[in-house]
């Protein structure tokens, strides 16, 4: 689960990055996609480096779903009945979303690739083929942009927790200095990912990027 989740979170990092071109402009960002395809040429073919990316993520995924449906399974195991009374002390809002939110992670990325790379739906009726036109007149519905950002308070949700919780999978908790930098680092991925991502789809709401 820690490490799969470490996958995902390398490339969220290269992802947010990337979305963060439109702010450089229409050439800047399409000149972006494109050179995505072509990465590694000639020694990758084309969209070489972007279907090793899939099949390493498609492979994360697979792992972060089993290590999530074994973890569910020895928790129930571990306790057959359940509490009389059930208090949420120390689980914090993020934690007790987990299981929901990654699901709804789940169907927002099937919704993200129909929208942006299998099927390209442009909801204004305009063009598919130009990225940056398709980002701008996506996000310039309102109802598209309130899609992405409450997709990504669930992002940051997920992110608050996992971070904690890989940290202390992988043994970095073990004192109580630890534990508060693991929480605060789990704030600040959570904040600066989620958060980079909500910038592009407001910007385009409000007018700052625009055709």
């Amino acid at each position: 689960m820690a490490v799969s989740g470490l996958v995902f979170l390398g490339y969220l990092v290269l992802h947010m990055y990337g979305n963060l071109k439109v702010f450089a402009g229409h050439d800047a960002f399409n000149e972006y996609a494109h050179h995505l395809r072509e990465f590694g040429a000639p020694m990758l073919p084309y969209e070489g480096l972007l279907w090793i990316v899939r099949v390493a993520l498609i492979v994360a995924l697979v792992a972060h779903v089993w290590s999530a449906l074994v973890l569910t399974a020895r928790a129930r195991k571990a306790r057959s009945s359940k509490y009389s009374v059930k208090k949420n002390i120390a689980s914090s809002l993020s934690s007790r979303t987990m299981r929901w939110g990654g699901l709804a992670i789940f169907i927002f990325v099937v919704w993200h690739l129909l929208h942006f790379t299998v099927g390209k739906v442009n909801p204004t009726g305009g063009e598919t083929n130009d990225p940056y036109n398709l980002l701008v007149d996506s996000f310039g519905e309102w109802w598209m942009a309130v899609i992405y950002l409450l997709a990504m308070f669930a992002l940051g949700m997920h992110l608050h927790h996992g971070v904690w919780s890989a940290s202390q999978t992988l043994g970095l908790t073990n004192s109580a200095r630890s534990r508060a930098n693991a929480k605060r680092a789990g704030w600040v991925v959570a904040i600066v990912i989620a958060g980079g991502f909500a910038l592009v789809p407001l910007s385009v709401l409000f007018g700052i990027v625009t055709k």
